[in-house]
């Protein structure tokens, strides 16, 4: 044997055994499964959340990964059919052996993929807004829920525009429950709700809805529809001269309607919500440089983009805490009630009882250009109402959904 082929030799064997003394694992990367829509009728409002997470686990991997292991990310599109959904979660979950799940726009695909999750001990990341209640220890949300959002809206709206309120909603979970807010959250401010209709997803004729709309003559609509075709109302609308305030929980923030529209469709709309792209901070605009450096063609980034972004910050930020990508570990990390990150928007912390975040929440309105205003920031808002209602995940998990009118047992 050469001389040089006994340094080589030599080399492997010291190799072998360094890889031996800490163990294999540690060079193996961090496996994050993300399911998000980007073809279907939600695709428009997917893209970016596929778009924050790839732009996240770059910057993630040039700064070294995560405990030194670098992130792998496997993306796979349900196409907004929650069987599919359930198919990817468990391919993911068994075949990928991921380290975390992330992902799902409706609360409808939540609720499809959550009882799989809750058979393993996989943290998974909701990263919507969405119509609140969830008390499970396996889901961290990152979104806004209705006391940040309807509980801040809700009151701004009757008291700038009226009492009488006419809901046009998705018909599926996330419309029926944020309807019931706003019935509750109405009645409590002596307020009416003069019309309710829910809307099947792909819908797209709105005339008979706009002349009920008409005949009830409210003071203003929340518009809590959902998808590309169910947002053919705002044009309609437009173009019936309806010339109604709306208000929403998702609409500008999460749909961009405004870019999608020509004006003035969107006048006159009101959303609160932790994040949209026209704040304007020098942290905001930091996160929107970066952004828009890798994907220049991006219409907005969206509240839905914005929060899977920093979903995989707050996955990093545990995991590096806990030592460990143990469910268990991450939410000892948890109960700390210290498990925080500086985002885009301000400090972001996770709720130990709830495993919901806190938000900094903005009004948001826009005008008869598309031109949008901050009109009030509410400061950091938390999660309350799950713990106040009693789910407290330091000790039990409820692995439940709860309501205005579905609360837990005492």
């Amino acid at each position: 044997m050469s001389a040089f082929k006994t340094i080589l030799v030599a080399a492997s064997s010291i190799a072998l055994l360094a890889c031996a003394a800490t163990g294999v694992q540690a060079a193996d990367p961090l496996k994050i499964g993300l399911m998000e829509d980007i073809s279907g009728d939600l695709a428009f409002m997917g893209m970016p959340k596929l778009h924050g997470s790839q732009l996240a686990v770059e910057e993630i991997n040039k700064g070294g990964g995560i405990l030194g292991r670098q992130v792998e990310l496997i993306h796979l599109d349900p196409q907004g059919d929650n069987a599919r959904y359930q198919e990817f979660t468990r391919r993911l979950l068994n075949r990928d052996k991921v380290d975390v799940l992330i992902g799902g726009i409706t609360s409808a695909s939540r609720e499809a993929v959550r009882p799989i999750v809750n058979r393993t001990k996989t943290p998974y990341f909701y990263t919507n807004q969405y119509e609140g209640g969830v008390c499970d220890a396996n889901m961290i949300s990152m979104g806004a829920v209705p006391e940040q959002q309807f509980s801040t809206l809700i009151p701004w709206m009757v008291e700038k525009f009226g009492k009488k309120v006419y809901v046009v909603a998705a018909d599926y979970n996330f419309g029926q429950i944020s309807a019931e807010w706003n019935r509750k959250i109405l009645k409590d401010l002596g307020g009416t709700v003069v019309g309710e209709e829910f809307i099947p997803l792909g819908v797209s004729q709105f005339a008979q809805t706009i002349q009920n709309i008409q005949k009830a003559k409210p003071d203003w609509i929340l518009t809590i529809n959902v998808g590309a075709a169910q947002d053919s109302f705002f044009e309609q609308a437009a173009a019936a001269k309806l010339n109604l305030p709306m208000g929403s929980s998702i609409k500008i923030m999460l749909g961009f309607e405004h870019k999608r529209f020509a004006p003035p469709a969107l006048n006159n709309m009101h959303v609160t919500a932790n994040w949209f792209e026209e704040i304007d901070t020098p942290e905001a605009n930091a996160f929107k440089k970066r952004w828009h450096a890798k994907f220049p063609d991006e219409i907005y980034i969206n509240d839905m983009g914005y929060n899977a972004y920093h979903a995989i910050y707050m996955y990093k930020m545990l995991v590096e805490q806990a030592k460990s990508t143990k469910l268990d570990d991450l939410r000892k990390v948890i109960a700390t009630g210290k498990a925080c990150i500086d985002a885009a928007e301000g400090q972001v912390c996770i709720d130990p009882k709830s495993q919901h975040t806190s938000h900094r929440m903005r009004l948001g309105s826009g005008g008869p250009k598309h031109e949008i205003s901050v009109d009030k920031d509410y400061g950091t808002i938390q999660p309350y109402w799950l713990s106040e209602i009693g789910c407290d995940l330091t000790k039990k998990n409820d692995k439940d959904q709860y309501t205005p009118t579905h609360l837990p047992k005492k």
